[in-house]
């Protein structure tokens, strides 16, 4: 049985854009660096993002961008602070898009090298109880 998600791991180009993202912008805090050497198929770096484990690998880039995505949990009274941090970070912030009244707010972002973010106000619970409205 599946007891909850272990680890994302992304494919990054730059570790240290990568770090300068999930650790300056979004508040993560760095566990572990390979260095050059690896105990995987190249060299990593671990994070720690709101009790997630975030990896990161030397790698080429995501070819395209898609609407593949990782949706983070925000506070809503921080969605402005994070826009601006991101914007000053030089992120491809998307357009807000039309939502539904009452199931939060997103902001969708994607990285260097094309991996889709999302930083979202609400939850499971709020979205399912909006939907049966």
């Amino acid at each position: 049985m599946i007891q909850g998600l272990s680890h994302i791991t992304l494919i990054c180009a730059d570790l240290d854009r990568a770090e300068d993202l999930l650790v300056g912008v979004l508040g993560g805090r760095k566990t572990y660096d390979s260095g050059m050497g690896s105990f995987s198929l190249s060299p990593e770096r671990f994070f720690d993002l709101g009790g997630l484990w975030i990896a990161t690998m030397q790698g080429a880039a995501l070819p395209t961008q898609t609407y593949n995505h990782i949706a983070f949990k925000i506070d809503d009274a921080e969605f402005d602070k994070y826009r601006r941090a991101l914007q000053a970070y030089g992120a491809t912030v998307l357009p807000d898009r039309p939502r539904v009244e009452g199931e939060g707010r997103s902001l969708y972002f994607y990285d260097d090298d094309n991996h889709l973010f999302e930083l979202h106000s609400g939850t499971l619970e709020t979205r399912l109880a909006r939907y049966a409205k």
